[in-house]
């Protein structure tokens, strides 16, 4: 599966977010995804096949490394499945939207094998602080670095 794009969306006054029909044909119509804070105050969408796939490459970090233990713990006690209703709606869980700062204004972004929500303000900040440096990025990227 491959997500990309960038997709201005409004959350309603519960918290829902209509997913576009482009993303939930991409993710194959799932009945349900996995919530999750991620880096940058923003919010992690897996599909369960994504998260499990996210999950075997966790598990490559050996059980006696402490970090990888604390990253496991926080991360899958921080994540919730979220059911999608016909309408392609999600209801974002009152504390995951609290710690993404989440409005009414949102951006769900495309990341390759997973969405990524933010705040909107927030993003165009992270893209103002960013994009200037697209091009060394991307060099240190497909060096392996």
């Amino acid at each position: 599966m491959l997500l990309t794009g960038t997709h201005e969306r409004t959350l309603d006054d519960k918290k829902r977010l209509a997913l576009p029909r482009k993303v939930r044909d991409v993710m194959q119509n799932p009945d349900m995804v996995f919530v999750t804070p991620g880096p940058d105050k923003c919010l992690w969408l897996y599909t369960q096949s994504g998260l499990e796939a996210l999950a075997e490459r966790m598990d490559a970090v050996p059980a006696t490394d402490g970090e990888g233990r604390v990253f496991r713990r926080l991360y899958f006690a921080q994540t919730e499945s979220v059911e999608i209703d016909k309408a392609g709606r999600m209801l974002i869980p009152e504390r995951l939207a609290q710690f993404a700062n989440l409005d009414r204004e949102v951006v769900l972004i495309g990341v390759r094998d997973h969405l990524e929500l933010w705040d909107f303000s927030r993003w165009k900040q992270y893209l103002a602080e960013n994009s200037p440096r697209f091009d060394i990025v991307a060099e240190g990227a497909f060096q392996g670095k």
